[in-house]
């Protein structure tokens, strides 16, 4: 049986008006094309509060306050068994400047339904779906 690594992996969940904002990643990054929650690897000796400030800061040149965590999920991606914590989030501003994304929207339950999401993100939005924190 071969033993896996693990790590920790955070996105950030903002809603405003009833709707998520989600992120696309632009043409030529890992997840070319593909939309996603921000969010982002750990860092040795950082709490998943801290990857997620740090991660909005790099991506969307924002600050953020963290909340409460929402849903976890596991999944593999090359050879890692990741462990994804999804929190509410809050930012100071939206005045988003985009480093690996190529645009940012807020998003209906309908419209995120039909957004090509990456596949470790479709657990957090089922949940936003299925407890009704987005109309």
């Amino acid at each position: 049986m071969k033993i896996m690594n693990e790590r920790i992996t955070t996105c950030g969940v903002i809603i405003k008006d009833r709707k998520v904002l989600v992120a696309k990643r632009s043409v030529g990054e890992v997840t070319n094309s593909l939309w996603e929650f921000v969010g982002g690897k750990n860092r040795w000796g950082e709490t998943p509060e801290e990857t997620l400030v740090r991660e909005f800061l790099e991506e969307l040149g924002i600050k953020v306050r963290v909340g409460d965590c929402l849903c976890t999920s596991d999944f593999v991606n090359k050879d890692v068994l990741y462990h994804l914590k999804a929190f509410l989030v809050y930012p100071e501003s939206e005045d988003f400047r985009l480093s690996v994304h190529s645009e940012t929207r807020y998003v209906s339950r309908d419209e995120l339904s039909q957004l090509d999401l990456v596949p470790s993100d479709r657990s957090v939005a089922g949940y936003l779906v299925s407890n009704a924190l987005i109309d």
